[in-house]
This record gives C-alpha cells, sequence and structure tokens, in this order.
C-alpha cells in the first residue's frame, strides 16, 4: 500500500503571503514568489496569482476549463469514504492505493434519485466532480487523511481544481438524522440549535461569537471547508419536522444570531477567508410557512402557503436579509413553491407585489434574481436543496432532466445543483441549444426554448461563482491540512468546557412549586425514582439504565419502586413523524400514546379514515407514576426535550416541576435539577395548547395561521378561543403561566465552587 497523501505534502512559503502545498502539481516562480500552476502550462499565469482578486482569478480560470469540465461543476452529491463504509446494502468497499478511497462502482439509490456512481478515484479524474456531501462521521485525523487524498488526486487532472466537501451540521447534540445533522460527538458539540436560541434568550448573544469560532477552528483545521449551515427560517407552523433545525420562532432574535454566526464562521463581515468556512443559509425564503406542517420532500407538502397579509416581509425574509448583509458565501432555496390559490398578495422590498409564480424557489425567478439578487443585494452562489431535477421538481414536472437543468442554471439563476452528478443531463442541456434539437422536438407549453438550455454564458457564469468561493478560502493554494493538528482542533478542552456551559444555559425551567432545586445536601437518604421514555420501548429502557448509573453514588436512594420515593425524575424524549416520509396525517405533537387521529387526503385535508399515533411510549404512565409518588407525599421532576413545539398537556398538569432542554446533554439537565446550576434559559418557540389551536378545516385552512410565529398567532385567532388575557395559542399551565416566547423561570445561584465535568464522559448518559 502506498503512503497517504497526508505523508508527501511539500509546502512553498511566501513571505508575506500564503502558504503552498502541494504532491504533485507543479509549482510556478514569479517576483520572487511561489504559484501553484493551475492548467498545467509550466508557465505564470495571471489566474494563479494569489494577489489578485478571487472573482478576477475565477473569471480567467473559467475559460480555461472544458466544456465538460464546467458542467461536472454544476453538480454536488453525497458520497462515501473508504475507512467509514456507506449502508448500502451489498457494497462492498475496494479501496485505492493508500487505503483511504472507496474505489468500487455504487448503485446509489435514495429518496432523490437513483444512479449507477463509479469509484471516487474515477469520479475525480475522468467525471471531474469537485462538489461533494459528506455524510459520515469520521474522527478528524481520519477526515483530514480523507480530504487531503481527494486533492492529490484533484491535482493529477490537467487543470487543478480542488475538491470542496460539504456538509450539515456537526457541532450539535441529538440524533444523527440524514439531511440534518449527519453527525455529532466528535467536534465540540453544543445544544441543539433550538437550545442555542434559548441559550442566547437568557445569557446573551456572546455565546454565538464563542460557537462560530469553535465551529470554523474545528473545521477548518481538518480541511472540511463547507457548511451546509444553518437554517435562517423562522417556525411559524409548529408541526414542520425540521423546526429542531431552527433557531425558533423570533425573526429578530435569528436576525441577531446571523449577524454573529456568519462572520465567525466564515472569518470576517466581508465575506469568507482563507482560515474560514464557507456557509451555505438554508431555505430561501424561509420554509416555515408550511401548509400545516407537510415537508415538501413529498407532493403534499409542496406548497408555501402566505394567508396572513405581509407576512413574508414580516417574518421570513429578515433572517435572509442579514444573512447577505454579513456577505454569506451562498443561499440555498426551499424544494417548495408559492401558492398564489391559497395566500394573500405579498409585496417585496419595494412594496410591489410579489409574483408567487408556482415553481419550487430553485426554479423561481421572481424570488431568486428579482427579490435575492436584485432587490437584497445577495452576490454569492445559489445551491439549490437535494433532489430538485429528479422526485422533487415542484412545478416544472413537465419539463425533462436536460430541461429542468437548462431552466434552474440559465433562467432562475441556481448556480450549484444538489443531488446526483447529472454531468449527462448537464451535457444534454448544453448540446440542445447548439444542435437545433427543438427544430424537431417541441418547446413544453408555457416555457421558451431559451430558458430550457443551458448556455456557454450561463455555465460559464455558475462556474465562476463557485470557483470565486474555492479562491477566496485559498483551497487553490493549499487544501491540505495535518491530520494530528486536525485532531487537536477538535479536541480543545476549553471548546468542549465551554459547550458545556452552553448546554446548561440552555436548560429552560418552566413550572417549579418549590421542589427545585434539589440540593444535594438535603437528599440524604432520600428516595429517587428515575425513567427515561422515548418513542422507542427498548430505547427508553437502555436509556433509563444510563440514567440511574449517572445517579449513582449520590447521598441520596435510587428505587424501582415509586410508591416509595420521595422523588421522581422523569426525562421525556419524544418524537413525531419521520423525516423524509409522508404521515398518514398532520404531524402529531400531543405527548401521547396510540392517539386516534384523522387521516388527511391527498390534498392535506382532513379525510374520514384514522390511524394512531405513538409520540412517547408509555405517555399515559406519567400520570400513574405521579400519583403514586404524591401518595407518598414526594414530588414529580420532568424534564422535556423539545424539538418539536409540544403540546405538554398530558404531563404538565402532573408534574411538580418541569424543565426542558433542546437535545440538551442529560447531565446539564440534572445539574439544574440539583442545583449545581440555576436555569437561564428562555423559550425560543411559543407551546401550542392543544389540538384545538392547531385544528385544521375542511378547506385545509389552520385556525393558527401556519404562516404567523407562535408569539403574533393571537391576534389572528377567534374570539372564542381566547381567555381573560386574551390569549389563545399558547399553553397555560397550572400556576398561570404561559409557555410562550422568551417564557423562563429561575432560582438559586450555582453554588461556590463548582466544576463543570467533561461532556465527553457525558455523552455515555445520552
Amino acid at each position: 500500500m502506498a503512503k497517504k497523501a497526508s505523508d508527501h505534502v511539500r509546502y512553498y512559503t511566501n513571505p508575506g503571503g500564503p502558504t503552498i502545498g502541494t504532491v504533485s502539481r507543479g509549482i510556478v516562480e514569479h517576483d520572487g514568489l511561489y504559484f501553484k500552476d493551475l492548467d498545467g502550462s509550466g508557465e505564470y499565469k495571471p489566474f494563479d496569482d494569489w494577489r489578485l482578486p478571487a472573482k478576477e482569478r475565477a473569471e480567467a480560470y473559467v475559460n480555461v476549463l472544458s466544456t465538460d469540465e464546467k458542467i461536472a461543476q454544476l453538480f454536488i452529491s453525497d458520497w462515501r469514504m473508504g475507512k467509514y463504509p456507506c449502508n448500502v446494502e451489498g457494497h462492498q468497499v475496494t479501496f485505492d492505493e493508500s487505503g483511504l478511497l472507496d474505489d468500487a462502482e455504487l448503485h446509489g439509490k435514495n429518496i432523490f434519485g437513483e444512479q449507477h456512481l463509479p469509484g471516487t478515484t474515477e469520479l475525480i479524474k475522468e467525471w471531474f466532480a469537485r462538489h461533494l456531501i459528506l455524510r459520515a462521521n469520521p474522527t478528524p485525523d481520519d477526515l483530514a487523511d480523507w480530504l487531503n487524498q481527494l486533492q492529490a488526486v484533484a491535482e493529477e487532472c490537467r487543470h487543478f481544481v480542488p475538491v470542496q466537501v460539504a456538509s450539515n451540521s456537526r457541532n450539535e447534540n441529538g440524533e444523527a438524522v440524514f439531511g440534518m445533522n449527519d453527525a455529532a460527538g466528535v467536534f465540540a458539540t453544543w445544544p441543539g440549535t433550538l437550545g442555542i436560541a434559548a441559550a442566547v434568550r437568557g445569557s446573551g448573544i456572546g455565546l454565538v461569537d464563542e460557537f462560530a469560532d469553535c465551529i470554523r477552528r474545528e473545521w477548518d483545521g481538518a480541511g472540511l471547508k463547507k457548511g451546509y449551515i444553518y437554517m435562517a427560517d423562522v417556525l411559524s407552523d409548529p408541526r414542520w419536522q425540521r423546526s429542531y433545525g431552527t433557531f425558533g420562532e423570533d425573526p429578530e432574535l435569528i436576525c441577531e444570531i446571523f449577524s454573529h454566526l456568519i462572520p465567525g464562521i466564515q472569518g470576517s463581515e466581508q465575506g469568507v477567508k482563507a482560515d474560514g468556512v464557507a456557509m451555505t443559509v438554508k431555505h430561501f425564503p424561509g420554509g416555515g410557512a408550511r401548509e400545516n406542517g407537510f415537508d415538501p420532500h413529498y407532493q403534499m407538502g409542496q406548497w408555501n402557503v402566505y394567508r396572513t397579509e405581509g407576512s413574508l416581509q414580516k417574518y421570513h425574509l429578515p433572517g435572509f436579509q442579514t444573512a447577505v448583509k454579513y456577505r454569506t458565501s451562498s443561499i440555498m432555496p426551499y424544494y417548495a413553491k408559492p401558492s398564489e390559490e391559497k395566500s394573500v398578495p405579498q409585496t417585496d422590498h419595494k412594496g410591489s407585489p410579489i409574483e408567487l409564480k408556482p415553481y419550487g424557489f430553485a426554479y423561481n425567478k421572481p424570488f431568486i434574481e428579482g427579490l435575492l439578487r436584485d432587490q437584497m443585494g445577495f452576490e454569492g452562489y445559489i445551491n439549490s436543496d437535494t433532489g430538485i431535477v429528479h422526485n422533487m421538481s415542484w412545478g416544472v414536472e413537465s419539463l425533462d432532466k436536460p430541461e429542468r437543468i437548462g431552466y434552474a442554471v440559465n433562467q432562475a439563476g441556481v448556480d450549484l445543483i444538489s443531488g446526483l452528478f447529472d454531468n449527462e443531463y448537464g451535457r444534454e442541456a448544453y448540446d440542445r441549444g447548439l444542435s437545433g434539437y427543438y427544430d424537431t422536438h417541441s418547446v413544453p407549453e408555457g416555457f421558451r426554448k431559451e430558458d430550457i438550455i443551458l448556455t456557454e454564458e450561463a455555465l460559464n457564469r455558475a462556474v465562476t461563482r463557485t470557483l470565486t468561493e474555492l479562491f477566496e478560502l485559498g483551497m487553490f493554494e493549499n487544501p491540505y491540512r495535518d491530520p494530528k493538528k486536525a485532531l487537536e482542533a477538535a479536541s480543545d478542552k476549553k471548546d468542549w468546557d465551554r459547550a458545556m456551559e452552553v448546554h446548561r444555559k440552555s436548560v429552560v425551567l418552566l413550572k417549579n412549586d418549590g421542589t427545585l432545586p434539589l440540593m444535594e445536601e438535603h437528599l440524604e437518604n432520600k428516595k429517587i425514582y428515575a425513567e427515561c421514555f422515548y418513542k422507542d420501548a427498548q430505547r427508553a429502557e437502555k436509556a433509563t439504565v444510563k440514567l440511574r448509573e449517572a445517579l449513582k453514588d449520590k447521598a441520596f436512594l435510587l428505587t424501582e419502586r415509586p410508591e416509595e420515593a420521595d422523588y421522581a425524575i422523569l426525562m421525556l424524549y419524544p418524537s413525531s413523524g419521520e423525516y423524509f416520509n409522508a404521515t398518514k396525517g398532520y404531524l402529531e405533537l400531543e405527548l401521547c400514546e396510540e392517539k386516534e387521529v384523522p387521516d388527511v387526503d391527498g390534498e392535506g385535508r382532513p379525510a374520514e379514515g384514522t390511524h394512531r399515533e405513538t409520540t412517547l411510549k408509555g405517555a399515559g404512565r406519567i400520570r400513574e407514576l405521579a400519583a403514586a409518588v404524591h401518595k407518598n407525599g414526594g414530588k414529580v421532576i420532568g424534564n422535556l426535550n423539545i424539538t418539536l413545539a409540544w403540546e405538554v398537556g398530558n404531563a404538565e398538569p402532573y408534574l411538580d416541576a418541569m424543565t426542558a432542554g433542546f437535545d440538551t446533554e442529560q447531565s446539564a439537565v440534572l445539574d439544574v435539577i440539583f442545583g449545581r446550576f440555576s436555569p437561564v434559559g428562555k423559550l425560543p418557540v411559543t407551546l401550542p395548547r392543544g389540538d384545538q389551536v392547531l385544528a385544521v378545516d375542511q378547506e385545509g385552512v389552520c385556525v393558527s395561521p401556519n404562516d404567523v410565529p407562535g408569539f403574533d398567532k393571537d391576534q389572528y385567532m377567534p374570539e372564542h378561543l381566547k381567555d381573560e388575557n386574551g390569549k389563545a395559542y399558547a399553553y397555560r399551565d397550572e400556576a398561570g403561566n404561559y409557555y410562550e416566547l422568551d417564557f423562563g423561570l429561575t432560582y438559586v445561584q450555582p453554588r461556590p465552587g463548582f466544576a463543570a465535568a467533561g461532556i465527553r464522559q457525558l455523552h455515555e448518559f445520552t
């Protein structure tokens, strides 16, 4: 086995300039400085010159590349690592000579489409693919080695273009979900994004600076230079599956977070820098305006609905305007398409009506070119969401695949298409513009020939934009990273300790009758019952064992008999629906087990049939456990993990104290319960009162408008649902508190001398 590329990198130092890293690429000297020979000519060319502006270099270099090389750079798709095999049944890894790349062929199929794929070396050298998505969760040193190997293979091509590997978030705790947070626990692990928002509301924006800087250093240290991070979407429909990837329902807070997040991750307020990580902000113009929560990965969820006057401008666009202001490198439009029929007129930044053209937003010129670029001033590139050419081509289904590519790039202004490596379809879209194809073939109704072909001008524009990012990141000069330093960057104790502190700050105290804090010095010989609840009973059982292990060796006693407990600690981790899969009905938000709920028809309206839903296995036992503990004179404490805006009426009345976390480390919740940390977190989302405020009529219209965040829904609610305080939407507990935006209680200060436990250890208990 040959040595890996990491062991063969040669470096050339430029005084006052970048260090050039190469494995096999030639170096040219000019003006006493070193430059990488990008076109393999052996001669200095202006596009080699790192002293020139990135855009200028990109505009020059795009003219050197062949048509096929440029077309290949229009596409980005998932890719596999050799050491971390993909989970495709029957696939056998064939390692390259380095032992890092998987060079086996693969027939890949997922919800986005299917494709026969080559090995990695062929993908880079023959297909000229330069944009990959990483889903695996490797160690930082393995990641650096793999990325280095990709770059070394790219250097062997006639024209050198570095490989840009993108990833969804890797720094938040919680269950790994395809397309959301693909990985966790390797880089410093913070709470979920809702937890970040809860902590910010309670303790200030400064923690976002630390969060962002941590991401930048860790990702850059490994050579991972592109993040599909983060969502600027406002959570307005509580039944949207992707709620837990947002920063909540407050546009002002989202704007504040992104004003710190983007410069912190990318390296400056003026755009991405060489030591930064380029961001793709999602999902323009806001995916939160769902129609009753239906997700646009499937047909029923294809519509964005704006039933409220001014809602697009007031709630959904501000976060993206902030992203533009702070020069995010790219923006991802959502799959969905706007519904004119189901919406009231919406206005653009000039106060003029926006054309709600029923095309998916990646195909929607009024939104991309008109609103985002012309009015909002976006100068980066457009990266489509995954699958728009194949299974999620909402609004342009009448076009064939080459025509969809042509329309997205040429007409709508998309620069990078996510899904599959559709090089052949891209070439066909290009050739049709030259071959007279439409002299013998009809143009689909409602379209023009010039809109559905891929022109040279559009192709060059798109590739210039993505090349500009690569030049800005310094990847042409040195894409290589030291695996040992990558591991060190991700192992910095200060980052992990700071992340743990934010976990504690994310905990929201919702209810307390004086039960909390349980000061351990007052618990000697007291008996505590502890149990975890999940949707899956086996997972709950395993988590309960770990929770009880975490509570051992304390002054108090553990008991498995709730009827003899002085205190019960119940950890609730509900789950609803399944991402990428349509539900039979509306996404269930009640904490329930085997609840009978109505089906929906093909248009998303209530149907006659019913089915049963479970979000929390054993939900009915909460009442029974509480009754047993209360009969003994004991108290019941519950913690609810908020990934969706749960209806808490089946839990809160039976709890004497209640906290909430947001994919928060369980140990951080225990620190709050036992008085080692005083809660400061505030709700970033309103918890709905119950089914009555989410009811959908026979026309598919929800009683609480889907496009309005929870904090503002009351002004649109029917009078008969409002209480004496004029409130209808938010849940109200026994103490009269409304679980709405920015609510959170507190109590004592942390005990002096408390020392944070290491978060790596705490992962054992989650």
